[in-house]
């Protein structure tokens, strides 16, 4: 009689919301083997018997070759006794015991759902909410794990006969696929006007035609409300400006397919990566080049020779895209400042002229990711749909678990157990009392979603920030203060696996200084547990603190003032483009205290900025500097020369430089990549000394400025002309959406060092 042996298999990661169980069903049925699978608070949970050798390939189909969507963490194999099971079956999920489960990210329409979709002979031929175990709504629908229908907004629609026929069927694609759904089952579309009233007629087409003639059409979404217009029409995007109060920041557009996108901007010879995010089942937003004459409203973009891109996810997308024929701005459904409005009572709120809505519940809110493509490599700039809540897997453990509660603008937090840690999805700036709430209400969901009770919480030092003061009202929870560049540079840290010692570059908008200053140009040597200072950009007043983040022509004052001291600066265009409130400034340089000192990259930015005519007051976070980027001509190399004293950038020298061209007339797009290519030789020169008194050979980037990527690329290229070896951002971004998972990285370091 042959052998039989049974095993108890215990399968960590993502695994539940992505076919996992049918995939082990097939495999054990293909093999002959007996037992069961489910899904309980920690993943997926097998037993299996039958032959050693048939079991031993169910084991290694798991680990290797798992679903598309799946992210096998770890898999546990423990013999037990064999007990003549007949059969193999999925069973019920198991809901004691701790919660460990991973919850899946929301993946895109897949392409057997999409030719479904466009079937006429399909019964769910034009049904917008299609979708199987490979895509569709996961963590946006999503109340509780383990991940069964019961646990979801689906569990409101009963499966009709064909559906479940589907769903019990393990030949089916839909085999325990939790949010199957039909014409007959399942969400419905509507269309009505703000007002209320049900438009009559097909909802996607009646939808398309208010596109056409102009209107404003908010489109509920996966993981929230959009607002839509055409993106060819200037009035129609003017509008949607006025409306959603948003002044010059740029929109996103939705192109009906890769053909489309290749119309607006330079795809020509691009490199795979930028089709592979395109086209992938996340579907970020993909800022790229677009093309001279591109067929869209300038409003758009403005000041920008960039176009946020990305292709339709859902069917409910892709059926409107292919309704229109033309791409159309699908921009977040908010005021600015707020997160996406996800329930029906908050879309109410919007400004627009129709809603093409359902009444699938959306349980959390989501934006759509924001993605640069450098190099050829995905750099995330917004961590939200398709990537949350999908952990960060680290090679190292979280003595005790930990909440870290990020910045205050581009607002995430991190819950952090084990070897993962999660960091939530963008929420957006914590100014806002509404992005307040949804993170207060955020950090209760994950707790209760992942199973983690944090016993530490992570805070930045700046005793203002929302993020701070909500961290110190947590009693039970020993706080613990982290420094937001050292926040940086550990995130760096983190989303690369290592743990130092490097040679830390943070550049960015300001952050709170051990020293009192507001620092934001900073060299460090640092591991995830500490750091020193060991350089840092000239600093230089704030003129009237905060309110020169909203202002750079102040910068300009202040940068000017301390480059060439008090004098006349008559003849440049940024002093008579202010001349009724120059004085006042002047003054205060001149007499002091004119606000606080700081080494900010950004406020360095913002001055040259203001000093080129590029933007002398902004609209939202970073928009001198986006735009001074974008101004930059690609053809110049050559910096200007800066000294670097010791470590100390003297960057008072760029501004000397950039005047000197400016009275000799050169022009402003030469102007601003000699400042960019001066800047890094700077930088470079600086971090390179560090290197070799420390003898560190490594380097780790991070920081909001370098989010641009001409200034990124000069940077990563010098600093391996000096041998480093350099870490960049893959997982979060460089910005503040990365500063949680930083800080949980300190935290977790502080514990193992105390140990």
């Amino acid at each position: 009689m042959d052998r039989i042996v049974r095993s108890r298999i215990r399968v960590e990661g993502i695994v539940q919301g992505v076919g996992f169980r049918p995939f082990v069903h097939g495999v054990a049925i293909r093999h002959g083997l007996s037992g069961t699978v489910a899904n309980d608070g920690s993943g997926v949970f097998i037993e299996v018997e039958g032959p050693p050798e048939a079991v031993t390939a169910l084991i290694e189909a798991v680990r290797r070759n798992p679903p598309e969507l799946a992210v096998v963490d770890r898999v546990s194999v423990e013999p037990v006794s064999p007990t003549g099971a007949g059969d193999f079956r999925i069973v019920q999920s198991v809901t004691c015991g701790s919660r460990r489960a991973q919850v899946s990210p929301d993946a895109a329409t897949c392409d057997d759902c999409l030719a479904e979709l466009f079937d006429p002979a399909d019964r769910r031929y034009r049904y917008p909410f299609v979708n199987c175990t490979n895509c569709g709504p996961r963590f946006t629908i999503i109340t509780s794990v383990p991940y069964d229908r019961a646990a979801t907004t689906m569990r409101a629609f009963a499966m009709c006969t064909a559906c479940e026929a589907e769903y019990r069927d393990p030949g089916d694609r839909r085999f325990h696929a939790q949010p199957v759904c039909c014409p007959g089952c399942g969400p419905k579309l509507t269309l009505h006007t703000s007002d209320g009233t049900v438009l009559a007629g097909d909802p996607v087409a009646e939808a398309a035609a208010l596109l056409g003639s102009g209107s404003v059409l908010a489109v509920k979404g996966l993981g929230g409300h959009h607002l839509a217009v055409d993106a060819a029409d200037e009035k129609a995007v003017a509008a949607l400006r006025a409306r959603k109060h948003r002044g010059d920041k740029a929109f996103a557009v939705m192109a009906p397919d890769l053909a489309a996108v290749r119309e607006l901007c330079e795809l020509d010879g691009a490199a795979s990566g930028v089709v592979a995010a395109l086209t992938g089942p996340r579907r970020p937003i993909v800022l790229l080049p677009r093309r001279p004459g591109c067929p869209i409203a300038a409003s758009v973009a403005p000041g920008n020779r960039d176009l946020g891109v990305l292709l339709p996810y859902t069917p409910l997308h892709h059926l409107l895209a292919r309704e229109l024929g033309r791409p159309y701005v699908l921009t977040s459904g908010n005021l600015s400042g707020e997160p996406i409005a996800h329930r029906d009572e908050d879309a109410r709120r919007l400004a627009a002229d129709a809603f093409l809505t359902h009444d699938r519940p959306i349980h959390t809110g989501l934006d759509d990711s924001v993605v640069r493509i450098f190099r050829d490599t995905e750099v995330p700039v917004r961590r939200a749909r398709g990537h949350a809540p999908a952990p960060i897997a680290l090679p190292w453990a979280f003595p005790r678990p930990v909440l870290a509660c990020g910045a205050q603008l581009k607002s995430t937090f991190c819950l952090a157990k084990g070897s993962h840690a999660v960091v939530s999805q963008h929420l957006g700036d914590l100014e806002n009392y509404a992005t307040m709430q949804a993170f207060a209400g955020g950090v209760v969901h994950f707790r209760r979603l992942f199973g983690i009770e944090p016993e530490v919480v992570v805070h930045d030092l700046h005793p203002e920030y929302l993020s701070t003061k909500y961290a110190l009202t947590l009693d039970g929870l020993q706080p613990l203060g982290v420094q937001h560049h050292h926040a940086h540079i550990a995130s760096c840290l983190a989303d690369n696996g290592e743990s130092g010692p490097v040679v830390g570059i943070a550049l960015d908008g300001t952050g709170y200084g051990t020293d009192g200053t507001i620092w934001g140009g900073e060299l460090l040597v640092a591991d995830l547990a500490g750091f020193e200072r060991a350089g840092y950009l000239e600093p230089v007043p704030m003129p009237g603190g905060v309110t020169a983040i909203r202002q750079p022509w102040r910068m300009a004052a202040a940068f000017l003032h301390r480059a060439f001291g008090p004098g006349s600066f008559d003849d440049l265009g940024v002093v008579r483009r202010n001349q009724d409130r120059w004085p006042a400034v002047a003054a205060l340089l001149v007499n002091g205290p004119a606000g606080p000192v700081t080494s900010s990259a950004g406020r360095l930015f913002d001055a040259v900025a203001a000093l080129l005519g590029v933007r002398d007051t902004v609209t939202y976070d970073g928009q001198a500097a986006v735009e001074l980027e974008q101004r930059a001509d690609p053809g110049v190399r050559g910096g200007y020369p800066v000294t670097v004293a010791g470590t100390v950038v003297r960057t008072t020298e760029l501004i000397r430089a950039v005047v000197g061209d400016l009275r000799r007339g050169e022009a402003p797009e030469a102007i601003a990549a000699r400042f960019h290519h001066g800047l890094a030789a700077a930088v470079v020169t600086a971090a390179a000394r560090v290197a070799a008194a420390t003898g560190l050979e490594v380097a780790a980037l991070s920081g909001g400025v370098f989010c641009n990527t001409l200034l990124l690329g000069a940077v990563v290229d010098g600093l391996r002309r000096h041998g480093l070896r350099v870490l960049l951002h893959r997982r979060v971004p460089c910005n503040d959406g990365g500063i949680s998972l930083g800080q949980a990285a300190v935290a977790g370091a502080r514990d193992r060092a105390s140990a």
